[in-house]
C-alpha cells in the first residue's frame, strides 16, 4: 500500500530545528521531521538545517481555538504578526500579515513546494506597515488538510525568486492513502458575540495499489463582534434631538464571515521505476462583510455639506439648475429641514436623517491546481516538471450608502466591481548527487495578470447633481468605471543553479545563483551563500548571506481606487474625505517624485547555532535584512486645483471630489535587525516545555515618508515576542496544555493619524487547553484563548467609537473559548 510519497519534492528537502508539533509525547522521540524547503539536496535529518526553519505539526495546527490560518501562525511563530482589520477597506476581506516586520508580499507562500498565487485584494488601508501590499490569501488553507507548515526564516530569492525577502512559508498537504478524521469546532468570545463553528472532514483513499488521494472538506462561519462606544459627534446629535442616529453609530469589530468553504485535494501515483505523477489543488469561497465610518448628517462632504456644516448641501432637482448662476436656484441657501418642504429641492436627510454607516465586503473565490511528474532519469538525475495555475477573485459589494450625484434616484446597495488575480507557472527542476556535491538547476516561466472588472453603473455613474457639488459613485468605495476597468499582465523567465558541497562530515557549503528576466522592467540576478559546521554531534554553527528582490505586481503598477478615509480636521477632530490611489504613470503628470516602479532589492545575513544538551534542544539565530526601494503607497498628497484638472482630463474617476491622492512608489529603504531563539525541553516521558522568542527592529533609513508613517513602520509591531508552552500527558487519555504569550509595547497612530497616538503597554496573554480521549478514536478538547481577557483601552475612543486600540498585537476582541470534538477513522 502506497501511504506516503517516496520523494516529498525534487525541488527541495531540508531539515528543521524548531519542533513546534505536539504529537503524543511518548511517541515524540521516534519522529524525525523532514521538510521541503531550504535546499535541493536529498532529505537531511532534523538537526542538519543550514538555515532556520520552523515546523508546525498537525497537532499544533488543529489544537488552536481559531480556524483562520493567519491567526494560527500568529500564535505559533513569534516573528509572524497579523491584526484584525476593522474598517480597513479591502484589507478587511484579506488581512495583511507580516513576517519579521516586513510587508505581506515580501514573504513567499508555497503549497507542496510550489509557488502560491497572490490574492486579488490590495491593502489600500494597511495600517501604514502594509499599505499597498498584495500578498497571498492563506486563510483559504484549512488546517485539517495539512501534514505540517514549514517556515523558512531566511532570504531565499536566489532559490525561489521574487517575494522571498523575509522568508518562505510552505504548506505541506496530507498524503495519507487511508483513514481520516471528522471534526466539529464551536466557540465564542467572552462578550458572547463572534460565535463561530467549523466542520471539517479529511479522508485518504488508495488510487490503485501505488497511489493516494487525500481530500479535505471544511465549512464554517463566524459572527461579527462589536467593541464599540458611541462616537462623540453621534452622541451630540442624539442629545440635540436627532432620534434617528444609531447607537453605536459605527461598529468596530471583526467582520462577519459567511459560507466559508474550503476544499483541498492532494494526489500522487507511483508509475514505476521511481517515477511519480502528482496533482493537487483547491477550491474556496467565502463572503466577508464589515462596516465603514459613520456619515454625519450635518457635515459629510459631498452628501450633507461641503464646508464642514456651515451651510447645508441641497440638490436642485427641477431640471433647470444653472451652474453658472447657482444663486438663482430655488434651493439656494435652504437648510435640510426647509428643503424637505420644497418639491424641487432634495436633501439626503430625507433618506438618512440620522446619517448612515455603509456596510462593505466581498465574495471571495479562490482556485488553484498543480500537476507534475517527478522521478529519476539518466542514472541518478532527479527531475520535477510541473505546471500550476492560481485564481483569486474578490467581488466587492457595499450597502446602506448612496451615489450622491444621483440624488433621490440613488440606490442604496451597489456592486462596485471585481478584482481578479490569475497566475500561471511552469517549472523544470533537476538535481544530482555527484560524490560530495549535490548539483541542481532549473527553469521557470511565470505569467501574472491583474484585472479590475467594471462595477454596476450606479456605483460609478456621474449623476445630474455632480455639478452642484455632490459626490460621484458609491460613497465609501467608488465603483470601477470604464476608465478604471482593465487587465494588465506580465511574464518572466528564470534560470537557476544551486550547489552544495560536503567536503567533510562536519562541513556543509552551499551556493545558489538565480537570473530572472521580466518583460516589464528587465532582468535581475541574485545569489546566496550558506555554510554549516558541526563541531560535535551536539553543537553546530550555521550562516547564510544572500541578495533578493521583489517585483512590483501588475496590480500595484496599474490599479486606480477611490476610498473614504478618516483624517484630522486640524482642530482636534476627524473628518471623512475621498482618498484616491492613482497609477504611478498618472502620478508622474502631477508629481515630480513619481516614477515607473522598479523591483525592491534586499541583502540578508544570518548567523546561528544549533545545540543539543540531552533533553534540551536549542537554536539561536541573529539576522539582518536591508531592503532598498520598498514598494508601498506614498503618504497622501493634497489635490490642488491644477492637479484636479489634470486628473479629470486624464479620466481619473471621482477626481472632482478627491481631497487627497497617493500612488505606488519605490518610496523608502529599511534596515531590520533581529534574533530568533527556540528551545524545547523534555520533562520525563510525558511533558514538554518549549520557549520561542523573537526580537525584531526595523528602522527607516531613507525615503520621503512623513514622521508619522516612519514611526508606524518602526514601532507598530512589538520588538519582543515570546511564547512559553507547557504540555503534560496526565494519562493515556488526558492531556493539558498551557501557554503564555508575551508582547512588548508598541505605538499606534489611531486612524493612521499621528496626532492621535496610543502607547500600548507590553502584555502577557494566556491560553489553556485540556483534551480527553473518550474512546480509541474519539476525543474532546476544550480551550481558552486570552484567558485574562486582555485588550488595551483606547484613549481616543469617543472620536470614532473604537473602544480598544485596534492594532494591538494581541487583538482587541478579548478572551474567547472553544470546544472541539474529533473522530479519527
Amino acid at each position: 500500500m502506497f501511504t506516503t510519497r517516496s520523494k516529498l519534492l525534487a525541488v527541495s528537502i531540508a531539515s528543521v530545528t524548531a519542533m513546534y508539533s505536539m504529537p503524543s509525547l511518548a511517541q515524540e522521540d521516534s519522529i524525525e521531521e523532514v521538510v521541503s524547503i531550504g535546499t535541493r539536496a536529498d532529505g537531511r535529518s532534523v538537526t542538519q538545517s543550514v538555515a532556520p526553519i520552523d515546523v508546525i505539526g498537525v497537532e499544533e495546527l488543529t489544537s488552536r481555538g481559531d480556524s483562520d490560518m493567519s491567526n494560527i501562525l500568529r500564535q505559533a511563530i513569534p516573528s509572524y504578526n497579523v491584526n484584525d482589520q476593522p474598517i480597513s477597506d479591502a484589507a478587511t476581506v484579506v488581512r495583511p500579515a507580516n513576517l519579521r516586520g516586513l510587508a505581506p508580499d515580501q514573504t513567499l507562500v508555497m503549497v507542496n513546494g510550489k509557488r502560491r498565487h497572490r490574492a486579488a485584494v490590495i491593502a489600500f488601508l494597511g495600517g501604514g506597515l502594509s499599505d499597498g501590499a498584495q500578498g497571498a490569501d492563506i486563510s483559504v488553507i484549512p488546517a485539517s488538510a495539512l501534514k505540517q507548515v514549514e517556515v523558512l526564516r531566511d532570504g531565499a530569492a536566489a532559490q525561489y525568486g521574487s517575494d522571498a525577502i523575509a522568508g518562505v512559508i510552505n504548506f505541506v498537504l496530507r498524503d495519507d492513502a487511508e483513514g481520516g478524521s471528522a471534526e466539529v469546532k464551536l466557540g465564542s468570545t467572552y462578550e458572547g458575540d463572534g460565535n463561530f463553528y467549523t466542520v471539517a472532514v479529511n479522508n485518504g483513499f488508495a488510487l490503485g495499489s501505488q497511489g493516494f488521494a487525500n481530500l479535505t472538506f471544511e465549512y464554517g462561519a463566524k459572527d461579527p463582534t462589536s467593541r464599540s462606544v458611541q462616537r462623540s459627534d453621534a452622541a451630540g446629535l442624539i442629545a440635540g434631538g436627532n432620534t434617528d442616529v444609531a447607537n453605536p453609530a459605527q461598529v468596530w469589530g471583526q467582520p462577519e464571515t459567511r459560507g466559508d468553504l474550503k476544499v483541498f485535494l492532494n494526489t500522487g501515483i507511483d508509475i514505476g521505476d521511481g517515477d511519480e505523477v502528482y496533482a493537487f489543488g483547491n477550491y474556496a469561497r467565502r463572503t466577508v462583510e464589515g462596516g465603514f465610518f459613520f456619515r454625519n448628517p450635518t457635515n459629510r462632504g459631498g452628501i450633507y455639506s461641503n464646508d464642514g456644516g456651515a451651510t447645508d448641501l441641497i440638490g436642485d432637482i427641477s431640471g433647470n439648475y444653472d451652474a453658472s448662476n447657482p444663486g438663482a436656484s430655488v434651493c439656494a441657501g435652504l437648510t435640510h429641514q426647509q428643503a424637505q418642504s420644497v418639491a424641487d429641492c432634495f436633501s439626503f436627510t430625507e433618506m438618512f436623517p440620522g446619517g448612515f454607516t455603509p456596510s462593505f465586503g466581498a465574495d471571495v473565490v479562490d482556485l488553484a491546481g498543480v500537476m507534475g511528474f517527478r522521478g529519476e532519469v539518466f542514472d541518478g538525475i532527479n527531475y520535477d516538471v510541473s505546471y500550476g495555475a492560481g485564481y483569486n477573485e474578490a467581488a466587492f459589494f457595499i450597502s446602506n450608502t448612496v451615489n450622491p450625484s444621483l440624488g433621490p434616484n440613488t440606490p442604496t446597495s451597489f456592486q462596485p466591481g471585481t478584482y481578479i488575480q490569475l497566475e500561471n507557472n511552469f517549472n523544470v527542476d533537476l538535481s544530482k548527487a555527484i560524490g560530495a556535491f549535490n548539483v541542481a538547476g532549473g527553469f521557470e516561466w511565470r505569467e501574472e495578470s491583474f484585472e479590475a472588472k467594471i462595477g454596476d453603473i450606479p456605483s460609478w455613474e456621474n449623476g445630474p447633481l455632480t455639478e452642484q457639488g455632490f459626490g460621484i459613485g458609491s460613497n465609501g468605495f467608488q465603483g470601477f468605471g470604464p476608465q478604471v476597468a482593465g487587465e494588465w499582465s506580465r511574464e518572466n523567465v528564470a534560470l537557476y543553479t544551486d550547489v552544495e558541497w560536503t567536503p567533510t562530515d562536519a562541513l556543509l557549503l552551499g551556493a545558489a545563483l538565480r537570473w530572472e528576466d521580466y518583460d516589464s522592467f528587465g532582468s535581475t540576478t541574485n545569489w546566496k551563500l550558506s555554510a554549516r559546521y558541526d563541531f560535535t554531534e551536539n553543537f553546530a554553527l550555521r550562516a547564510t548571506a544572500s541578495t533578493g528582490f521583489r517585483a512590483p505586481t501588475p496590480g500595484q503598477a496599474n490599479v486606480v481606487n477611490t476610498t473614504t478615509a478618516s483624517v484630522s480636521d486640524g482642530m482636534g477632530g476627524q473628518m471623512l474625505v475621498d482618498q484616491g490611489t492613482i497609477a504611478p504613470t498618472t502620478a508622474m503628470l502631477i508629481n515630480s517624485d513619481a516614477e515607473v516602479l522598479q523591483p525592491e532589492e534586499s541583502e540578508n545575513l544570518s548567523v546561528g547555532i544549533v545545540a543539543n544538551f540531552g533533553d534540551l534542544d536549542m537554536t539561536l539565530d541573529v539576522y539582518s535584512i536591508d531592503v532598498t526601494g520598498r514598494i508601498a503607497l506614498t503618504d497622501t498628497v493634497p489635490v490642488s486645483a491644477a492637479d484636479r484638472q489634470i486628473l479629470i482630463a486624464n479620466g481619473v474617476p471621482g477626481a472632482e471630489g478627491l481631497a487627497e491622492y497617493r500612488f505606488f512608489a519605490n518610496d523608502f529603504d529599511t534596515e531590520t535587525r533581529g534574533l530568533d531563539f527556540v528551545a524545547t525541553y523534555g520533562l520525563f516521558d510525558t511533558a514538554e516545555l518549549s520557549l520561542v522568542y523573537n526580537y525584531n527592529k526595523t528602522e527607516v533609513v531613507g525615503g520621503s515618508l512623513g514622521a508619522g508613517r516612519i514611526r508606524q513602520l518602526e514601532e507598530n509591531l512589538p520588538e519582543h515576542r515570546a511564547n512559553l508552552s507547557y504540555r503534560q500527558d496526565l494519562s493515556d487519555s488526558v492531556y493539558v496544555m498551557a501557554r503564555a504569550n508575551y508582547y512588548s509595547s508598541i505605538w499606534e497612530a489611531h486612524l493612521d493619524d499621528p496626532t492621535l497616538p496610543i502607547d500600548i503597554d507590553s502584555a502577557i496573554t494566556f491560553d489553556a487547553e485540556i483534551g480527553y480521549t473518550m474512546m480509541d478514536n474519539l476525543s474532546v478538547i476544550a480551550g481558552v484563548s486570552n484567558l485574562t481577557d486582555e485588550a488595551y483601552d483606547n484613549p481616543w475612543a469617543d472620536i470614532v467609537g473604537a473602544q480598544y486600540a485596534v492594532t494591538s498585537p494581541y487583538g482587541f476582541q478579548g478572551g474567547s473559548y472553544y470546544v472541539r470534538m474529533r473522530y479519527e477513522f
